[in-house]
């Protein structure tokens, strides 16, 4: 998955909005006001990534603090979340080594942990496309 197919998939969530208040290098995607995506290229001078995240588009997903360290044993392009909360975000490196549709779960997880913590009208709201 390459950065146009993943900025493709998260804004075809319902009701997901594109923000950039960190400038244009940074894309925030959120759900009724809540963020639960990121997307942007790494420069490879990131703190603590040793490099991975160079040259590279990154996403930042939100992600169940068990299963946010399954994904980083199983894939080496997953990281801990970058500027993040590093026990309930990862990093996902889009450097073509998972499988898109392993990307698109991730994306589908983190939007379903968001959505999970509104009210309930709110959750009714964008789940009744789906």
């Amino acid at each position: 998955m390459d950065n146009i197919q993943a900025k493709r998939y998260l804004l075809n969530k319902t009701e997901t909005i594109e923000y950039t208040p960190f400038g244009p290098d940074v894309s925030v995607f959120k759900v009724k006001h809540k963020m639960y995506a990121t997307l942007s290229l790494g420069k490879g001078n990131e703190k603590g990534t040793n490099g991975k995240m160079a040259g590279h588009y990154c996403i930042n997903l939100k992600c169940d603090p068990e299963e946010a360290v399954m994904l980083r044993d199983v894939f080496a392009a997953v990281i801990p979340g970058y500027h993040m909360n590093k026990t309930q975000w990862n990093t996902v490196i889009l450097d073509g080594s998972i499988p898109q549709g392993e990307v698109e779960r991730m994306i589908d997880n983190s939007y379903m942990l968001v959505v999970s913590k509104m009210p309930k009208q709110d959750q009714q709201s964008l789940l009744m496309p789906l």
